[in-house]
């Protein structure tokens, strides 16, 4: 690690990571451990356009400058005339993106702080003149502890402290209206290789109703593959659910799980989310390693078939491939039976957790 040449507190420090949500909420964490040690800081996060519509609701007193990931020349411009006055005691930059370095380069800022060499990709290493410790077998959140580490902060647990906007409260409300438990579904990764099937869902959704006499809620965006899976969900299941899949904001969505018992997700953004807020999640978990990209907090009620996978896929154990290796395969998902799902489910009930 290059040590860091500077006294703190700083009077203006940048953040940037532009996405994606689950990133952006571990981001919202390492944030969190700056702020308490530097409490007169000023902070500025360039975030993507998707993920400032949840971040900026939830901390005020943050600066946002969104960048269109869909960038076209005009957006770079514009950008670069948003920046060109500014000066930053430090740069945080932890995007590991071609397009995300080219960006900090607009960031006047003396000191850079990336990845270790080994962990930048993309040619990071190439834009930043600070890096910090390496590690290896980290999961996502606690490599962006790394950044605050590397400034002489300690953190504590991983916590985020976020306010709730009153009318997303108010929507929450609205669907939450009795003391039943709370189930969340929300079925859909933005990487379709992390997608269960419609009819297990289904088949856990009746269990939680069955059994544990639960409220049933459909969750999710306004993409034709989420609403189409939605309504395979909701037509396998022999039982009423709640179909609230593109009708919701992102900090509707938040407040949302802050009224509920449990969420069942694949490795996606809103898997996240829920940490946020408490909330525990049932990850269903092949594709990807839930050590490295699970839920932080819930890692324990995961479905966890990555080494299954694995071993099918890759013809070796989780503990011989690379640590950050997605096993994106048709089928994958297929190594998670219902009754792994339904058995964390009892479970998790069974501890009264909320």
């Amino acid at each position: 690690m290059t040590t860091l040449s500077f006294k703190p507190p700083l009077q203006r420090v940048c953040l940037l990571r532009l996405s994606a949500i689950g990133d952006t909420c571990h981001a919202l964490a390492a944030l969190r451990a700056f702020q308490a040690a530097w409490p007169e800081t000023r902070f500025t996060w360039i975030i993507g356009k998707l993920e400032a519509k949840l971040m900026t609701e939830l901390i005020p007193e943050v600066e946002f400058i969104t960048f269109d990931k869909a960038a076209t020349l005009r957006e770079w411009w514009r950008l670069r005339t948003v920046l060109r006055e500014r000066r930053f005691d430090l740069l945080l930059d932890m995007q590991l993106s071609f397009r995300a370095s080219m960006l900090s380069r607009l960031v006047n800022a003396p000191i850079k702080l990336g990845f270790d060499r080994r962990r930048a990709r993309e040619l990071q290493w190439l834009f930043t003149n600070a890096q910090i410790e390496p590690a290896a077998s980290e999961h996502v959140l606690d490599s962006f502890m790394g950044f605050a580490r590397a400034c002489g902060i300690t953190p504590t647990a991983p916590h985020w402290d976020v306010t709730l906007p009153q009318s997303a409260l108010d929507y929450a409300r609205q669907l939450i209206t009795d003391q039943r438990p709370t189930l969340l579904i929300s079925p859909c990764s933005s990487h379709a290789a992390r997608n269960w099937s419609a009819g297990r869902y289904a088949a856990v959704a009746e269990h939680a109703v069955l059994v544990h006499h639960m409220r049933v809620v459909l969750v999710g965006g306004r993409s034709s593959a989420e609403v189409r899976m939605g309504a395979a969900i909701a037509a396998a299941a022999k039982t009423a659910l709640v179909n609230q899949i593109g009708k919701d904001t992102l900090p509707q969505l938040l407040s949302l799980m802050s009224h509920s018992t449990v969420l069942l997700s694949p490795d996606s953004g809103p898997a996240h989310m829920a940490s946020m807020v408490g909330l525990p999640v049932i990850g269903l978990y092949a594709a990807t390693n839930p050590q490295r990209a699970g839920p932080y907090y819930s890692r324990q009620w995961c479905v966890d078939k990555y080494d299954e996978a694995a071993r099918k896929y890759l013809h070796k154990p989780a503990a011989q491939i690379p640590w950050t290796t997605k096993i994106e395969r048709p089928g994958v998902m297929d190594l998670i039976a219902v009754n792994d799902a339904t058995a964390k489910l009892d479970a998790l009930i069974a501890q009264d957790i909320r």
